[in-house]
């Protein structure tokens, strides 16, 4: 089959069965009857010579040719999308900048990244947050322009990702100034016992930490275990106890003098990265972020 052969509408409808796995919500968010839906895909299939579909407890399964057809469909209306997104952009005189962020990610740190840009009039700034390998699917998809993350993604010739290093800075041990002031703690050594608030288990910190203290024989008194650094931020501020983050978490209250920071560890580091694709749309504002 020659490419003007293809018809693009038959393989538009193929993207969004598959996508969505079921005929009759497809045919709903097209705004069309579920057998021209069928008809369509019909069509296709008699194009490609094969089957994309096979039917499984009443649902619709890919076949092998239906999930290489559903790769490259990602790649064809992920880049559609992302040249609406351009043209939108560009019609308004502005850049748009899609950033993920992972929910483990500081919010202070995040905001500290992108601070160059919240003085430009010219750039437009979306930022979600979510688990990791949804970000990335997103970015595959085309619907995102880069991922921070404290972590990196594993090596995928199917999906191939750039990870570029930002930096990395150690954790602190922070407590309430009124108890902590102009006293200071080891860490892991000095924590036997001691009521501490720290990073849940999904932070890369965090084995980290549960790492050092086996080794040291410590067990220090867990009240708390927190995925989102906001809330991290606020139990670190009220609670009264010791946490363990990293110091940009609760830069604004180091400085207010609401904590103290009684300990740091350079055996515990996080790092940070900047997730892009290697064939993304070329935009100055986020390779100036990158560049820093």
């Amino acid at each position: 089959m020659r490419l003007d052969q293809l018809n693009f509408n038959h393989l538009f409808y193929f993207w969004r069965v598959a996508k969505l796995g079921h005929l009759t919500r497809a045919a709903q968010e097209l705004h069309t009857s579920q057998s021209a839906v069928s008809a369509q895909i019909r069509l296709l299939e008699e194009r490609m010579g094969s089957a994309l579909f096979t039917r499984a407890a009443r649902r619709l399964v890919l076949t092998d040719t239906g999930q290489l057809v559903l790769a490259y469909a990602e790649n064809i209306f992920g880049l559609g999308q992302e040249m609406l997104g351009r043209l939108e952009g560009r019609s308004a005189g502005v850049t748009r900048l899609r950033v993920g962020s992972v929910a483990t990610l500081s919010r202070n740190y995040q905001e500290n990244w992108i601070r160059p840009l919240l003085a430009d009039p010219l750039v437009v700034l979306t930022l979600e947050s979510g688990l990791l390998e949804g970000l990335v699917a997103r970015l595959l998809q085309h619907q995102l322009d880069v991922v921070l993350a404290n972590e990196t993604v594993p090596a995928d010739p199917d999906r191939p990702l750039h990870c570029r290093f930002l930096g990395s800075q150690s954790i602190s041990l922070v407590g309430p100034a009124p108890v902590w002031k102009s006293k200071s703690l080891r860490i892991p050594e000095d924590l036997d016992g001691l009521d501490i608030v720290l990073p849940g288990p999904r932070h890369a910190l965090r084995a980290q930490f549960d790492g050092l203290c086996a080794s040291a024989g410590v067990t220090p008194r867990l009240r708390a275990e927190v995925d989102d650094m906001a809330m991290l931020r606020l139990i670190a501020r009220d609670s009264g106890w010791l946490a363990v983050l990293p110091e940009v978490v609760v830069q604004d209250e180091l400085r207010a003098g609401v904590l103290v920071k009684v300990g740091q560890s350079t055996a515990l580091q996080e790092r940070f990265y900047a997730i892009t694709t290697p064939h993304r749309h070329r935009i100055e504002a986020l390779e100036a972020l990158m560049d820093r």
